[in-house]
């Protein structure tokens, strides 16, 4: 019986429950689609490396490789010949069943890899040199010429190279906590890179047959090891630069006698190498902290560019956590420098530049980077190492620990245009801002340009808008302030409203991006500084930025580290700005839709008795609802009613978002008497159903004249056509 009865009643629920459902409309279920979704799917799971605060865990480590590296120029040939001695030591978890080693000259060997995959247009838009450079002459074989790799006991090591990768195939395993070392010798022909590209080679100047080198990428150097993808051995393809881990560099370059060279580290000889007169005026530069002090000057480097020694001296540097070395060397080069006071310490602002430089160069380098010193240790931390150095080669702007290249030259007659002048400042403070991110904060190049390039424009940004601090004879007034090409967010809308199909997000590998400047340096930089100014405020932002340099200095960090400690050192909740600026291509677009007036008129405003007209036709519900504000007011006591501010306009203002992109609304409202009131609604406003109609409404005691939508133009609004309404 019990069971006649369980099953009876399961029938008549399936009949109920059947009846319902078909009474019921069906409706198809949705995803999470909105702007304001947790970045929780996008972003790795926090683990004991890396904190979901966005901080290095307490098992976080990263691989160190110490180098002994030997190397002698023929200034004649054009050749580097070297050998290096790397000491690799796995800091990491796991067994290593081989090494990978970079290769980046193998990027110019003839008929390489890298020229094939490069886009090809209708030569006969080539100029002359052009077109025989790259259909008629023969490339010259550049590219690492392997003479051996060997470990410690000079026994061959196997090694299998692949286009800009080398792997190292090790006998035994890698154990944690065990160091390996090996060798390389190897040779290269140095490129010319005014003729065939690159970020290093060397510019030749025919009129005193001299060259000017910069080097780099010239010896082979360790790929990355970490917690996030194993080995980071992506190819380089010329564009997405470099990944790399810290170490310990002791390095000899030999060259003629005559060539003036500085570099990555200490030269632990630099006396010796130096004559009494010079020394003495390097100490005196070590005490100038307002003016740099030549330590060669432009007579005495044009007397040793016509010099040609057939001597070889060998410069002996030093330099300790760092990511890289690099050189420069010349007989033509002016040398300079000046004292830069740090909280702790002082470090040396240095430039080197030939005659064909001055006098841009003496009056402005120097300084622009005992500038960048100050402004990005404010905004970071105090510049750790003993040097920055710039660099003058032509069409130029590259970086390494302690030194940089940097483009920006006069005409032969010592002229130059103010484009020439801010050209070459901006470019200093961009590559001297490089040794902070990336070469300090180390995050991955290859993968993640923006996260060097974007956050170190943002601060060349912020450095160029102080400029008026180092150079006050020129920036002292508001007219005269630095003409950025990059920061502003009126500067970013062109990009914003560009065509989809030329667009990417921020969060996609260097390689693979068609408008690569504004997609890895403007866009990002230009949503740092909307953070700082309009959405978090400077104090906060400053305090989350310099958190996460602070955090990561001497470390690897990721794009995850570096959202999740912006919002954790800020308070913010950024997910909805992540998600809309970095990792999509959406626009800002804010509309005033439609601006309604009421107007209530006063009787008696000692009493508070006023009566409903309006300028407009008005529904009936509005003036019932207006109605019972009056009885409401009418009824209060006389005591109150003293207190009331007797507002007479009343308007209802609807707000649209034609642009999906999330931003704070910032009103502006101007009055017929000409006062005005500004509004700034942060961006939680639009939070509910991704509202893209927003309604407000105000009462004041005056008549509006005009509504304005970011006037300052700080939202990167691709349409302003919109942002205004006039009665």
């Amino acid at each position: 019986m019990k069971k006649y009865c369980l099953l009876v009643f399961i029938s008549i629920s399936v009949i109920v429950f059947s009846q319902y459902s078909k009474n019921v409309e069906k409706k198809e279920g949705h995803q999470n689609e909105s702007a304001f979704k947790e970045l929780d799917s996008e972003l790795p799971t926090p683990n004991n490396f890396r904190t979901a605060s966005g901080a290095p865990g307490h098992e976080y480590y990263q691989q160190k490789a110490d180098y002994k590296i030997a190397i002698t120029l023929n200034d004649d040939k054009q050749t580097i010949t070297g050998n290096e001695t790397i000491s690799y030591h796995n800091n990491s978890p796991d067994i290593l069943e081989y090494l990978w080693v970079q290769l980046d000259q193998n990027n110019f060997s003839p008929d390489t890899e890298g020229s094939l995959v490069q886009q090809e247009s209708n030569p006969y838009g080539m100029n002359a040199e052009e077109f025989s450079k790259k259909y008629v002459e023969k490339k010259p074989a550049f590219g690492f010429n392997i003479t051996s790799v060997t470990d410690a006991n000079q026994k061959a090591l196997s090694h299998d190279i692949s286009f800009t990768m080398m792997r190292i195939n090790l006998e035994k395993p890698l154990l944690p906590g065990e160091t390996f070392v090996f060798n390389i010798s190897w040779n290269y022909l140095v490129n010319d890179y005014l003729k065939y590209g690159g970020r290093s080679g060397y510019e030749y100047f025919p009129k005193d047959d001299n060259r000017l080198y910069i080097i780099a990428q010239f010896f082979p150097r360790m790929a990355v090891y970490n917690d996030v993808e194993g080995w980071q051995n992506m190819q380089f393809w010329g564009r997405s630069e470099f990944a790399l881990p810290f170490g310990d560099y002791e390095v000899d370059v030999t060259l003629p006698s005559d060539m003036v060279i500085n570099g990555t580290g200490t030269i632990t000889n630099l006396q010796e190498n130096l004559t009494t007169t010079q020394w003495k005026r390097w100490q005196n530069a070590q005490k100038s902290y307002q003016n740099p002090v030549l330590i060669i000057t432009q007579e005495e480097a044009i007397i040793n560019e016509k010099s040609r020694s057939k001597q070889n001296k060998t410069w002996h540097f030093s330099a300790q956590n760092v990511r890289d070395f690099a050189f420069s060397c010349s007989r033509k080069f002016i040398w300079d420098a000046m004292a830069v006071k740090m909280e702790n310490k002082d470090v040396m602002a240095i430039s080197l530049y030939p005659k064909e430089g001055n006098p841009l160069w003496e009056k402005y380098s120097t300084r622009a980077v005992a500038h960048t010193l100050r402004e990005y240790s404010r905004m970071t931390f105090d510049y750790p190492y003993e040097k920055a150095i710039s660099v003058h080669a032509d069409d130029q702007g590259m970086e390494y620990p302690m030194i940089c290249w940097n483009y920006g030259r006069p005409d032969e007659k010592g002229i130059y245009s103010d484009a020439t002048k801010f050209g070459m400042i901006s470019v200093i403070i961009h590559e001297v801002g490089h040794n902070y991110f990336p070469m300090i904060v180390n995050s991955d190049e290859r993968q993640w340009t923006w996260m060097d390039e974007g956050l170190n424009t943002f601060l060349q940004f912020v450095a160029e808008q102080n400029m008026d601090k180092s150079f006050p004879d020129e920036f002292n007034t508001t007219d005269k302030k630095y003409p950025s090409r990059r920061g502003f967010a009126k500067d970013i809308v062109d990009y914003m409203s560009s065509q989809q199909d030329y667009l990417e997000p921020i969060m996609t590998q260097g390689d693979h991006v068609f408008n690569f400047g504004a997609n890895a340096y403007g866009k990002p930089a230009t949503g740092l500084n909307i953070l700082r100014e309009t959405v978090i405020g400077r104090k906060n932002f400053d305090y989350a930025f310099k958190t996460y340099a602070n955090r990561w200095k001497f470390k690897h960090p990721t794009p995850a580290d570096f959202f999740r400690t912006m919002e954790d050192a800020s308070g913010t909740d950024l997910d909805w700005f992540w998600r809309g600026w970095f990792y999509s291509t959406d626009f800002c677009d804010i509309a005033v839709e439609k601006v309604t007036p009421f107007v209530l008129e006063y009787q008696n405003k000692s009493k508070g008795i006023f009566e409903l007209t309006s300028s407009k036709e008005i529904e009936e519900s509005d003036y019932k609802k207006f109605k019972e504000i009056k009885e409401y007011v009418d009824a209060l006591p006389s005591e109150q009613k003293t207190m009331l501010s007797h507002p007479k306009h009343f308007y209802q203002i609807e707000f649209s978002r034609p642009g999906k992109l999330i931003m704070p609304l910032l009103v502006t409202l101007v009055f017929e008497d000409g006062t005005t009131q500004e509004i700034r609604y942060p961006y939680m406003v639009w939070r509910l159903h991704e509202n893209r109609n927003l309604k407000k409404f105000f009462a004041f005691d005056k008549a509006l004249k005009e509504v304005r939508i970011d006037e300052k133009l700080e939202t990167a609004d691709i349409d302003t056509n919109n942002n205004t309404w006039k009665k």
